[in-house]
């Protein structure tokens, strides 16, 4: 049987689906950015606050500015280009401070600090905390601070508390990120004080980030010139979430990692910060945050769902950690 030749029809290219227009009045983030500028809290900040795709609303727009626009060198060895110079910041709503510089000039200094006079935010990364400081926005203030900057900082900058065991602090206004790879951490952290825990996990899971990890976490300290790096928690971390209806003990844990309780106590305390309780707590009382504010499910179910095996018991903790109560909680962000 002969066949018919293919017919030789021209290709075509399908048009790209732009993404759809930010909402009418963004929440207005610009990442400051400078020489020899690190990429992961930029890159990481963009993540959080850009285009997510068309099912996950869009409250912030994003771009970068620099003192000096144009061409920029990067630690990754390729340049980027900044179109924006510091008038971006004369309405910005958030400042990312992202770039690598302890001593600011003065026209940084006051271009920022007229963001905070405005009553804008600022999340400062790294050797970014050395703006606000300049500005004495952290005097009296705890700061997280990278243990590599924190003799500086203190030399600098005498009045302000700085701690370089955890990743992040926030007062509202000024917020510090003592480590880079707390810049997910804290800019997801800002979607949920804003918009809620349900939809920060939604950005998330788009990101396919790992669990959220609250300020009090521990950074990682520089690691020892011998002996083995710790086994990662991930695996674990992961089972605990598609497990979380389930009673789960430091006992199961433990075995599910292949080690004893106090073993996997002492790798939470040294990674996390967190006693692995209190951790998966944490995780419950997210989850809780999200159902009440997506959901109208009601607060028995909630509890079975979460594993915090009760109304009663679910009322007690969520009380305890957030000082309100499921149904007040509900009402203010369903």
């Amino acid at each position: 049987m002969l066949l018919a030749p293919p017919l030789d029809l021209p290709s075509a290219t399908l048009p790209a689906c732009p993404p759809p227009p930010p909402p009418l009045d963004p929440h207005r983030v610009v990442a400051l950015v400078g020489e020899n500028q690190e990429l992961y809290p930029v890159t990481s900040a963009s993540a959080v606050f850009g285009y997510q795709g068309r099912e996950i609303p869009q409250h912030y727009s994003f771009r970068l500015c620099a003192e000096r626009p144009g061409s920029l060198t990067t630690t990754l060895g390729a340049p980027i280009h900044v179109e924006h110079g510091l008038d971006a910041l004369d309405t910005a709503d958030t400042v990312v401070i992202a770039s690598w510089t302890v001593a600011p000039t003065p026209a940084v200094l006051d271009a920022v600090a007229g963001v905070h006079a405005r009553g804008g935010r600022m999340v400062a990364v790294c050797a970014g905390i050395f703006i606000p400081a300049a500005l004495g926005l952290l005097d009296g203030r705890r700061a997280s601070v990278h243990w590599d900057l924190a003799a500086d900082l203190v030399a600098r900058h005498p009045r302000i508390v700085p701690d370089d065991t955890v990743i992040y602090v926030d007062h509202g206004d000024v917020a510090t990120a003592g480590a880079s790879a707390a810049t997910l951490d804290l800019c997801l952290h800002q979607v949920l004080q804003e918009h809620g825990a349900s939809h920060a996990m939604r950005v998330g899971r788009q990101l396919a980030a790992g669990p959220h990890r609250e300020g009090c976490q521990r950074q990682y300290p520089p690691l020892p010139t011998a002996g083995p790096m710790p086994d990662s928690l991930a695996p674990l971390l992961e089972w605990l979430l598609a497990h979380l209806s389930e009673p789960v003990t430091v006992e199961d844990m433990a075995a599910f990692s292949g080690v004893s309780p106090r073993t996997l106590t002492r790798q939470f305390a040294d990674q996390l910060g967190v006693p692995p309780a209190r951790w998966l707590l944490e995780r419950r009382l997210a989850a809780t945050r999200a159902l009440l504010e997506d959901t109208d499910l009601p607060v028995e179910t909630i509890a079975a769902r979460v594993g915090l095996s009760s109304a009663v018991n679910l009322r007690r903790r969520f009380h305890a950690a957030l000082n309100t109560t499921p149904a007040a909680y509900r009402r203010a962000f369903r």
